[in-house]
């Protein structure tokens, strides 16, 4: 570096000098850019070293390698980083592997509380362990090390993603036949004849359990123009319990037969289906799609069956096969109307509640049709395979 009695002074032409005005005042530019063209500009208008680092806060050593730059090789080379070419990789591509093959494991197997990895603690077992498995490289590895060699794979090991495991060896089989009876649905209700004279009536039953009495503790307040665009409402609120709805979608006409109880047992699934048995012409047979919940095939529900032989028959979904189940899209469509939000003072008027928004349904039915037979037929697939 030449001494500063040797240092050539700097001659900017009025282009060069609009341009690094217009740099060192940018907002958009480089950081670096702004710094080194705010030094060229004074040590082009004559301001001493000393007064340009007191001025710009930078190091002495800074201020020589820029204006040399721009001496040698022009204002605009100066404002850039020479080129150079990348450091060598420090991990190892075996280094990386470790990394990898530790993520895969649970934290628990190498005696830590945690379920599942963090990010963090994985950097932290990385620096503690790598280096005893003959990666060195890994001695100092930060969180930020740790995110890239994992996005690189990638994988994920701070993320839970659930799925349902096939525990249902007839799973095609049950979902084959649930498929078959929408299928005879739809060219019964492309027919003329009405629903009541059907041989076979097909109904779509499930429960929704666990519908929560929730009670206000202080008043709503209304929306207000002006002042208030929304329904405010108390964060606090009163527990009362729980109710059970037990439906049956007629998917000839949409109606919906249903009942509200505390419980869901066999008793209560065997008054439904009395209610369904009263509510239908004798001399049609009632197809009734179910699960396998143990109130559809308890002793007592079986007992009170065979008082009534020919008139029901079960088809029944495959396990974890509740999307099968077209009465689920009634219960979706509750609860985006009038169960969203609900607050009641009691558990009987949650009850009354329930059953005027049956009542509401029923008063303008829609028939429910299943038009996705090929996609029933590959998403059970497509939900055990998309995770391998």
């Amino acid at each position: 570096m030449p001494r500063k009695s040797q240092r050539a002074k700097l001659v900017l032409t009025d282009e060069q000098r609009e341009q690094l005005t217009g740099i060192s005042q940018s907002r958009t530019a480089a950081v670096r850019a702004v710094e080194r063209a705010k030094i060229l500009l004074k040590y082009a208008d004559g301001v001493s070293i000393s007064n340009i680092q007191s001025a710009l806060d930078v190091s002495r050593p800074t201020i020589y390698k820029c204006i040399d730059k721009a001496l040698t090789m022009g204002c605009k080379t100066a404002l850039t980083d020479k080129y150079h070419s990348p450091k060598a990789r420090v991990i190892t591509e075996a280094a990386k592997a470790w990394v990898v093959n530790l993520a895969c494991t649970k934290p628990k197997e190498h005696g830590y509380a945690a379920e599942i990895w963090s990010h963090r603690l994985l950097a932290q077992h990385t620096r503690h362990h790598a280096p005893q498995a003959g990666h060195e490289s890994l001695s100092n590895a930060a969180k930020a090390t740790i995110q890239r060699i994992l996005k690189a794979c990638p994988i994920q090991p701070h993320k839970v993603r659930y799925f349902t495991e096939n525990r249902d060896p007839e799973f095609e089989k049950k979902m084959h036949d649930v498929l078959v009876v929408y299928q005879e649905v739809n060219v019964q209700n492309a027919q003329p004849t009405s629903s009541q004279k059907l041989p076979i009536i097909t109904v779509s039953l499930d429960e929704k359990p666990g519908i929560q009495a929730i009670k206000n503790v202080g008043a709503d307040l209304p929306p207000i123009p002006g002042k208030r665009a929304y329904i405010g409402r108390d964060y606090h609120y009163e527990r009362l319990g729980t109710l059970s709805l037990l439906a049956a979608l007629d998917l000839h006409t949409g109606h919906v037969i249903a009942q509200v109880h505390k419980h869901h047992r066999s008793s209560e699934f065997i008054s439904l289906l009395k209610e369904l048995d009263a509510f239908y012409p004798q001399e049609s047979l009632i197809r009734v799609i179910l699960d396998n919940h143990s109130a559809h095939i308890s002793k007592e529900t079986m007992c009170y069956l065979a008082t009534r032989p020919n008139r029901f028959i079960y088809v029944h979904t495959p396990t974890h096969g509740s999307w099968l189940n077209l009465v689920e899209t009634l219960f979706g469509k509750m609860a985006r109307t009038f169960l969203k939000n609900i607050r009641v003072n009691s558990k009987d008027e949650l009850r009354q509640r329930i059953l005027k928004g049956i009542e509401e349904i029923n008063a303008a039915p829609v028939v429910h049709r299943w038009k996705k037979i090929e996609f029933a037929q590959t998403k059970c697939k497509y939900i055990y395979e998309s995770l391998y």
